[in-house]
């Protein structure tokens, strides 16, 4: 089933940003259609991501009680039905639909780590992480390029409707994926019975059945674990000020600061979308062969080095894309392997998840406007850089403490069960 399940993976991933993606490259043509302010459009692309920070909590509850399975469906209901509403609808009606997408994504950041906690064999937790990652800056990278010419060929609307053919082959897979584990497991625990009764053993025997396990608050979840997830917590905001912030305003530095023609600007910050490929896979390959600490502090460097080039040798802006871009993929990769890893449970994981993503979400949110404030009331891109450089010396100093932590810990975390968040 691995093989099946990590194909699941690959296409629940395809669906977790081509949704928040697509409206960017034709926000011209949504305005003309609807008749959005600025700030209206500014809505298309924020508020799925506010909705991360402010749903995630309710999120890893609503797993928890759900179940993984049941989480995957709803989250690809989600994605299609709010793709078709923000597809057919008057302005407000895009505005639900986009609501509908950002809740349903939500739900799919926090129960992909809790299916590769469990259903992943620890040697290979980072890789599959890596490629969860990965093909979420694939399906970015192919939303951004197909959506344009569809929406000149075919119209807005329909450019942003087709993505949701994405989610109706992930509703379609998932549906036929769990179909097939429970007929597998049922078929089994017939199997288990059958010898039980062949040998003459039953309830009888007075063998106790395993308690289930108690419901305990995150309070008393293991202290290490705790520790390494506050840690984590500013770890993965450093990550999403400095991913955000960049990819928000890496276009009009370019064009201010270097005199780069918007074309340009585009195909120069497009790199560090594509980059972060090679961090997602990068990272799995360093973990395998060194200490848990090595992967996440060369992802450090590497995420000092785009502001760091950027305020000393703005000229070599392309390498700075490329540097950051590695960054950014390996960086999202380093965070949820060491969740995936440290974690005693499926509840623990999406509790823990769910913490990080809630904290990492609203900093991304309030980031990017700041920057823009910033570069507004001084006139200039050194200080928005700066905040990306405090951003990246945050993630270098609390992921290298988590990661440290983390190697202390056996792999499978302390193993205690947390289903109640305080």
């Amino acid at each position: 089933m691995l093989p099946w399940i990590i194909l699941g993976i690959v296409i629940l991933a395809l669906n977790l940003r081509t949704p928040i993606i697509a409206p960017t490259a034709i926000l011209p043509r949504i305005q003309e259609g609807t008749g959005f302010s600025t700030a209206g459009l500014g809505m298309l692309t924020g508020l799925p991501v506010l909705l991360f920070a402010l749903a995630t909590p309710l999120a890893g509850r609503l797993i928890t009680r759900l179940g993984a399975e049941a989480t995957v469906l709803s989250c690809l209901t989600g994605v299609l039905v709010g793709t078709v509403l923000r597809s057919v609808g008057p302005g407000w009606l895009v505005l639900v639909g986009t609501g509908i997408i950002g809740l349903a994504i939500t739900l799919g950041n926090i129960v992909v780590p809790v299916i590769i906690r469990r259903e992943v064999p620890w040697e290979q937790v980072a890789m599959v992480t890596g490629l969860y990652s990965a093909m979420m800056n694939i399906g970015s990278m192919a939303t951004l390029i197909g959506t344009g010419p569809m929406a000149a060929a075919f119209g807005w609307r329909w450019a942003l409707a087709v993505w949701g053919v994405l989610a109706l082959i992930g509703l379609g897979f998932w549906m036929l994926l769990i179909r097939t584990r429970v007929r597998r497991e049922g078929a089994a625990r017939r199997a288990t019975e059958a010898a039980e009764h062949s040998t003459g053993t039953d309830e009888s025997t007075g063998t106790e059945a395993a308690a289930p396990a108690a419901k305990v608050p995150w309070s008393q979840a293991p202290a290490a674990f705790r520790g390494i997830i506050a840690l984590l917590i500013v770890t993965f905001s450093g990550q999403s000020i400095a991913y955000y912030t960049t990819t928000t305003w890496l276009p009009s530095y370019l064009a201010d600061t270097i005199g780069l023609a918007p074309a340009a600007a585009g195909s120069t910050a497009s790199l560090f979308q594509i980059a972060a490929i090679l961090g997602a896979f990068g990272v799995p390959l360093l973990a395998a062969k060194s200490k848990p600490w090595a992967p996440v502090a060369i992802v450090a460097v590497l995420w000092l080095s785009l502001p760091v080039g950027l305020l000393l040798a703005p000229g070599a802006y392309g390498l700075w894309a490329i540097t950051g871009g590695i960054a950014q993929g390996g960086g999202f990769t380093a965070i949820f392997s060491i969740i995936a890893r440290t974690a005693g449970s499926d509840a623990q994981t999406a509790s823990a998840s769910a913490r990080v993503q809630g904290g990492g979400y609203l900093a991304a949110t309030l980031a990017p406007p700041f920057a823009g404030w910033l570069n507004t009331v001084t006139g200039g891109w050194t200080a928005p850089l700066m905040l990306i450089l405090a951003a990246t010396l945050a993630f270098t100093i609390t992921g290298l403490l988590a990661a440290r932590r983390a190697g202390r810990i056996p792999r499978g975390g302390a193993g205690r069960e947390v289903l109640d968040d305080d």
